[in-house]
């Protein structure tokens, strides 16, 4: 059912087939391990009649298995180790350890970058411009499609000098989720990052018919119950280490408990530190988030069942990553579950074990995850800074130009505007709108989330439209239109040419005109 072939190096075309079932004796003992998340690895074991005797170099030599019935390559990838044996017969063989072409990724180290406001894609692209030039061309991707989105459509994130395997789990697939699935095109080998992988098959796993054995595992160890959620400290002083809690949006209480889980295990009482929260309601939400996911955490699956499409055609295939129904009414089962890896061996191939369910969200898993998520927090640290002191450079800019137009104001709230010049009637309008306008900003500062710098074109810290009203506020010029229009400062200069002027005094010297005036 299975052709097996290695290959010395990329140009060994043919190859040396070391299993087919249509020669009798051209057999080898073979373990496949296909894996959804992660590297596949398989397992083979020669003995000095075979072909592939002594022909297999660590590293060097290429594996590849295919299924004869549908065509579909299971694995391919590289030997990686062996490791010799004799029996106490006396007869000599040698397994090896194979990995698939995803530890290609192994091979090669990133170099340091910082980059911001770059897509989920963007970023992939640049690490694997780090990897492809130091490997051989049998080793390098192409970035394919991705289809896995960030709340932001923009990421920020560091490269250090870790292997290119390590960064992308830790800087993608950690922190945003997704699977790493590679794709073999005429021109090239692909890397997809896909959020979603498989299909709803047809086909069930049940009773008396297929499933042959099960075993479902739950695992109370390190289950928590009642949760303690701290945010951030209160105090920079490093003998201080109190932390916000939620008290005050949980009903004076600083934990949460979860009535369904103290129903079965009793109370176990766990902590989660949250350095970047700073209010209780978030805690709270954190809190419960935390639960949701643990809640969903206990179960795992081993499942032993007849792949019965080897003689039956209306029966589906077993395929990593597909979805099927698992049906186990004495064990109260019954749920569509995903298929996350799946053990093919040369002695019961019709016999594939299937590893079921997302075993990679144990609550240890889980917990995990979260701390890395915690780590990302001083990725992004300088960057909240720095939008921090944009902000604060805001607020300075708000706030002295509002107490400009206070005191302008203070001084001509008695003046008949009715009998002024018309220019001056035009610039306590213009004062007016410019009060309106800065009303508009301080509202936007105010709700201005955490991201990256506005553009004409782009929300960030402001949207696209205040950025642009912002960016017209500027001093005025005899040729610039700026706080005022142009019209209306080459009127203010003629005013103001000599020297400065006392409004107070003006107002004076005004009404007293006004009185010379009316008395002639």
């Amino acid at each position: 059912m299975y052709l097996i072939t290695i290959h010395d190096g990329p140009n060994d075309g043919p190859g040396t087939t070391i299993n087919s079932p249509f020669v009798g004796d051209l057999k080898c003992k073979y373990k496949i391990h296909p894996v959804l998340s992660g590297v596949s690895d398989m397992e083979i074991t020669l003995s000095p009649n075979n072909p592939g005797w002594n022909k297999i170099k660590p590293l060097r030599t290429l594996i590849k298995a295919t299924n004869l019935k549908t065509g579909k390559v299971v694995f391919d990838g590289r030997v990686l180790m062996p490791a010799q044996s004799m029996s106490q017969e006396g007869m000599f063989s040698v397994k090896y350890i194979c990995e698939s072409k995803l530890a290609y990724l192994n091979d090669s180290k990133q170099r340091y970058g910082r980059y911001q406001n770059i897509t989920i894609k963007g970023f992939l692209e640049t690490i694997m411009d780090n990897h492809n030039p130091q490997v051989e061309a049998h080793k390098r991707f192409k970035v394919g499609n991705v289809t896995v989105t960030d709340p932001n459509d923009n990421i920020y994130r560091y490269l250090g000098y870790e292997s290119t395997y390590e960064t992308i789990q830790d800087k993608l697939i950690d922190r945003l989720g997704g699977y790493l699935v590679i794709r073999e095109e005429i021109d090239g080998t692909y890397l997809d990052y896909l959020k979603e992988v498989g299909e709803v098959r047809k086909t069930p796993i049940q009773l008396r018919t297929n499933l042959k054995s099960l075993q479902r595992t739950i695992d109370p160890t390190e289950v928590i119950t009642r949760l303690v959620v701290l945010g951030a400290k209160i105090s920079e002083d490093a003998d201080n280490h109190e932390r916000l809690t939620m008290k005050t949006a949980n009903s004076g209480k600083d934990y949460l408990d979860n009535p369904s889980l103290i129903a079965e295990f009793g109370i176990i009482e766990g902590t989660l530190i949250l350095d970047d929260v700073k209010t209780a309601s978030t805690l709270f939400l954190r809190g419960n988030q935390f639960f949701a996911n643990q809640a969903s955490s206990h179960n795992s699956y081993n499942v032993r069942a007849v792949d019965l499409s080897k003689i039956n055609p209306s029966f589906e295939e077993f395929e990593v990553g597909d979805w099927y129904q698992l049906e186990a009414t004495p064990l109260a089962i019954s749920e569509p579950l995903q298929i996350i890896g799946m053990t093919i061996t040369d002695d019961n191939p019709q016999m594939d074990t299937l590893e079921i369910g997302d075993k990679f969200k144990t609550l240890s898993q889980y917990q995990k995850e979260m701390n890395k998520k915690m780590q990302s927090f001083d990725d992004i640290r300088q960057q909240v800074e720095n939008q921090s002191i944009t902000i604060r450079n805001l607020n300075d800019q708000l706030s002295a130009a509002q107490t400009t137009l206070d005191n302008i104001q203070d001084n001509l709230q008695d003046v008949d505007i009715e009998n002024l010049p018309v220019e001056l009637q035009g610039i306590s309008a213009q004062l007016s709108t410019l009060q309106t306008t800065l009303g508009d900003i301080e509202q936007a500062i105010d709700n201005i989330p955490v991201y990256g710098p506005a553009n004409s074109t782009k929300d960030g810290l402001l949207t696209s439209e205040l950025y642009m009203k912002l960016q017209s506020i500027q001093l005025a010029t005899e040729t610039i239109d700026g706080l005022l229009t142009k019209e209306d400062k080459q009127k203010l200069n003629k005013i103001t040419v000599n020297q400065s002027i006392d409004l107070d005094q003006f107002m004076a010297d005004f009404l007293a005109l006004k009185d010379q005036v009316e008395n002639m």
